[in-house]
């Protein structure tokens, strides 16, 4: 039998452990339900506006007399806020690498908890002509850039407290506040059909006056991530983190970037262009897309979960992979199941567009992200990639708009097996960050530590602590 040699091993690791326990910190579970929290709020509020658009927005807020123009500029509005996202994300990204991450998770929750109420309180079309449209696109732009700068934030603070062998599964935690949020959201929007006019779409938006105020009280106790503080401590602290990590690191930020979009441009046509293309195909009324979008949303808050779990035992590739390619098996089928016009077969896409497919790749990508960038640079790397893609995810209801107006529905359909094919060429040249040598060596440091006389007493590199583009 051939002898297996130890990886090589950073002679370092173990005084990182010292500071960052190999199991993770004390606080570990409550940061990760705290930014899971946060992100459940902010999704509320940014999905809810996705599903007003598609609902609402066009005649609400725009000329009623051409309904196709009128979803056009209402999707362009939904489109401005991901356009901005990036800008958000680089300043939060920024902030979170020089001051902390927390200073930046609670100030992002506030930013779009009011933008949020405000939209709730603009006036419409009828009543003010071409401003109404104004107004909203300048609420847009903010709640664009509040979410821009959260998901950073949020996913570093989890990702640099959770235990080393189970980032998958804390990150997942976090990012299963996004299909709780979808959730509410449309929990909200199917209790206020019964409301009628502009109440119907007035009151979700003003109910999350009363989410931003626990989330806010909660984010406020948790606490800062401890490899921030320990940069702070030894003065190691980027001097600008955004230059740093354009030069060293762009070839990741390209490959995260792809990556991204299969799972947030996928969505935008298998659930955000899918709502309107159910209403405007008479498939079904709106009571049953919103039930559709919540049993998939409920589904999908365990299944993120799950995703994540899963990266932690096999590794963040090989799940990609599953999703990106399920993504582009799944385009003709999609459409195909929806076209029947039967209740029980538009929940039955919803669930596997959004708890398979998106959810596939979306629990993935809080631990992989964040183990492709340096500590030092990590929030402005992940949120930089996480946000560039939402230019692409935002105007695809757009996009996908137009061409279901040349093409019909297999116009859409293509474009989300082009999404796909994207997403799996990017997983297939992106390195894995969590893979069997990785687990391997974690699996003796912990047997290092637990017995501290035992021979052969060599650290290893912690999983993520180091930059490779």
């Amino acid at each position: 039998m051939t002898e297996r040699h130890p990886p090589v091993r950073d002679p370092h690791l173990e005084e990182v452990a010292a500071w960052h326990p190999i199991e993770g910190t004390p606080t570990k579970k409550k940061v990760a339900i705290g930014c899971s929290v946060g992100a459940t709020i902010e999704t509320y509020d940014f999905i809810g506006f996705g599903i007003a658009a598609a609902l609402y927005f066009n005649t609400a807020f725009f000329p009623a007399d051409d309904p196709l123009s009128g979803t056009l500029l209402s999707f362009a509005t939904l489109g401005i806020g991901f356009a901005v996202r990036p800008l958000g994300g680089i300043i939060g990204g920024y902030l979170g690498d020089k001051i902390g991450r927390k200073p930046v998770l609670v100030a992002s929750l506030l930013l779009m908890g009011i933008a949020t109420v405000l939209i709730g309180c603009l006036p419409t079309y009828q009543q003010v002509g071409i401003w109404a449209g104004v107004l909203l696109v300048l609420v847009r732009v903010v709640q664009g850039l509040a979410f821009g700068a959260e998901w950073g934030g949020a996913i570093l603070m989890c990702f640099e407290h959770a235990p080393w062998r189970k980032k998958g599964l804390y990150t997942g935690i976090t990012q299963a506040g996004f299909p709780v949020g979808l959730l509410l959201a449309n929990l909200a929007f199917l209790v206020s059909v019964p409301l009628g006019g502009s109440w119907a779409w007035r009151v979700p938006f003003l109910l999350s006056a009363v989410l931003i105020v626990v989330g806010i009280v909660i984010r406020l106790k948790v606490e800062e991530s401890p490899e921030f503080e320990e940069l702070k401590e030894e003065g190691e602290i980027s001097g600008n983190p955004l230059l740093e990590v354009l030069r060293d690191d762009w070839r990741n930020i390209l490959r995260a970037f792809c990556l991204r979009i299969t799972e947030t441009a996928g969505y935008a046509v298998s659930v955000t262009f899918m709502l309107s293309y159910v209403a405007a195909e008479e498939l079904a009324d709106r009571s049953v897309t919103l039930t559709a979008t919540m049993i998939a949303a409920g589904i999908g808050i365990v299944a993120t979960t799950y995703w994540g779990a899963l990266t932690d035992r096999i590794g963040r590739r090989p799940v990609y992979l599953f999703g990106t390619a399920l993504h582009v098996l799944w385009g003709i089928p999609l459409f195909l199941t929806v076209n029947t016009g039967a209740a029980v077969a538009i929940v039955v896409a919803f669930v596997i567009s959004y708890a398979v497919c998106q959810n596939s790749l979306a629990g993935v990508q809080g631990a992989w992200f964040s183990e492709l960038f340096a500590t030092k640079t990590r929030t402005t790397g992940a949120s930089l990639a996480y946000q560039m893609s939402a230019v692409v995810s935002g105007f695809t209801p757009l996009i996908t708009t137009a061409l279901y107006a040349g093409y019909g529905w297999t116009g859409p359909a293509l474009l989300f097996i082009g999404y796909g094919v994207l997403g799996l060429v990017a997983a297939l040249v992106t390195r894995e960050t969590w893979g069997r040598v990785e687990r391997e060596e974690v699996a003796a440091l912990e047997r290092t530590l637990a017995d501290p006389s035992a021979p052969g007493r060599h650290p290893v590199r912690r999983p993520g602590s180091m930059s490779g583009s």
